[in-house]
């Protein structure tokens, strides 16, 4: 609750799709398209934009883009101009660099010296500041100031072995991968094909998944003769709403091909030898949905497991376990498993107050969080009440709940928090607050309990979150975690903003 409040946010999701067997497809390419990007519109609500193309030769690219929620950005009749698309990739932003603006939307096109290629875009350059001045000094100007128009940019220059009519689209993608060493994973489409592709450090998720008929979407009898398509997105949960299955990650540092044929493998680029992977271990807590699939594990799997290991670092005597709706409540269902104490819901959320709501006056504006939250006394009533959040970010969004709770009767509120108290800026991808305004550096964060109105504060620890992730990573000897010499498990975080502790030399 705390990052939807203070304005921490994802920065973006992509999502694509190819029609498997002969063209122009049946597959209604566009509005698979556009439920994909609906099913990750947690990621990003700023803007939504859809390229597909016919994939012949030469191809017929259609652009369709708007500012807001998925649903608002593209009206029906609007997706009508799309209807001939026989693969297309689509992109849904929070900014992180680059204002607010459509001319800022993805995906992006741009013509190269063999055609036009589109590229939608995940995450942010660690060095992009040094990247933009080499990119203008080779003559190319910028229309935007977004980083993701810089990565389109520095696909489009052509590599110096690359020979005049052959456009070798894996070496360009390479020389930008030695260019940044993160944070992105991208969707590049030209003519026919799209290439996924995921920095070395695998900062950022991109997945896999193959469209089957839906009388075989649920059974283990769907082979690869009944795949409808190919979709390829940042998070596994759009798979269901369009009836896809899970296929596989993209692995840290892979560059595949997906075309009508099938999925191809081009290559994969190493990480500087010593380096451990970096996922960004916030996916787990907070961003992704809790119906994603990240390393072979369940996203709401994880977060029970750090509700139980917050429980085991930080128990207290209380009379019923509760969250803040609603991205605690797997961490809330463990932390009451292990530690005996009931489960009861003790806020209800209004769903249908928006982020913007305007407080006309002053009776609104000291009721605070009363527009968003109702207490429900007869489950808090005289009882001591454990409170679980995500996050306390700037401390000024839990205050007023738990003065809430003590105005509807608890008699005490413990707040146990199921992350490590962030610290530090992100640099790959995620708006965090300055450091000066996270509650975790200020001097209030000595006596937190007393600054919020609580009757006590506890965090899981980093070394507790790192376990309650890393804990059911399957790890078969089957994928780039395992060392192919020592046979030894690969398994590595970004804990970045938790701990100062970036997986690469930041550039400014």
């Amino acid at each position: 609750m705390e990052f939807e409040e203070s304005g921490i946010g994802e920065e973006c999701g992509v999502f694509g799709c190819v029609a498997a067997g002969e063209w122009p497809t049946q597959l209604e390419v566009a509005q698979i398209l556009t439920l994909g990007l609906v099913a990750l519109q947690h990621r990003g609500q700023e803007s939504a934009g859809i390229v597909t193309s016919t994939g012949t030769n030469p191809p017929t690219f259609s652009t369709l883009k708007g500012m807001g929620l998925v649903n608002t950005a593209f009206k029906p009749e609007d997706l009508l101009k799309l209807r001939y698309g026989n693969l297309g990739i689509g992109h849904t932003r929070y900014s992180t660099t680059g204002i607010s603006e459509l001319h800022n939307c993805q995906p992006f096109v741009v013509d190269t010296l063999h055609g036009k290629i589109a590229v939608a875009h995940n995450g942010e350059l660690v060095n992009a500041s040094a990247l933009r001045k080499k990119v203008m000094r080779h003559g190319v100007g910028l229309s935007t100031c977004s980083d993701s128009e810089l990565i389109t940019q520095l696909l489009a220059l052509t590599p110096p072995m690359e020979e005049l009519d052959n456009p070798d689209w894996v070496a360009r993608i390479k020389n930008l991968m030695t260019e940044t060493p993160t944070s992105y994973s991208l969707l590049v489409m030209y003519k026919d094909v799209i290439y996924a592709v995921r920095d070395p450090y695998g900062n950022r998720p991109l997945c896999i998944g193959r469209l089957v008929p839906i009388s075989k979407l649920h059974s283990s009898g769907a082979g690869e003769a009944d795949t409808e398509g190919w979709v390829v997105s940042s998070e596994s949960c759009s798979f269901q709403s369009i009836g896809a299955k899970y296929y596989r990650e993209v692995k840290p540092g892979e560059i595949v091909q997906i075309s009508k044929n099938g999925v191809e493998s081009l290559s994969v680029v190493p990480r500087p030898e010593g380096d451990l992977p970096a996922f960004c271990i916030f996916e787990y807590v907070y961003f992704a949905r809790p119906d994603s699939m990240f390393e072979g594990q369940m996203v709401y799997t994880v977060r029970q497991r750090c509700g139980r290991q917050l429980a085991i670092e930080a128990p207290t005597d209380a009379d019923v376990v509760s969250t803040v709706p609603e991205s605690a409540t797997p961490a809330a269902l463990g932390y009451a498993q292990q530690s005996g104490l009931p489960y009861v819901e003790v806020l209800c959320k209004n769903r249908y107050v928006g982020r913007t709501f305007i407080q006309p006056n002053t009776r609104l504006r000291q009721l605070g969080v009363a527009k968003k939250f109702g207490a429900l006394t007869d489950n808090l009533a005289g009882k001591r009440v454990v409170l679980i959040d995500d996050s306390i970010v700037r401390g000024n969004t839990i205050s007023p709940i738990i003065k809430l709770l003590k105005e509807a009767g608890a008699t005490e509120v413990h707040i146990r928090v199921a992350s490590p108290p962030i610290r530090f800026p992100c640099y790959m991808g995620i708006n965090i607050p300055t450091k000066e305004e996270l509650i975790a550096n200020k001097p209030e964060f000595k006596d937190i309990a007393g600054y919020i109105g609580a009757t006590s504060v506890r965090y899981l620890s980093v070394e507790g979150l790192l376990s309650a992730v890393q804990g059911g990573i399957e790890s078969h000897g089957k994928d780039e975690r395992i060392s192919s010499t020592t046979k030894t498990t690969r398994i590595g975080h970004c804990t970045a903003c938790l701990t100062g502790k970036y997986p690469v030399e930041l550039e400014w």
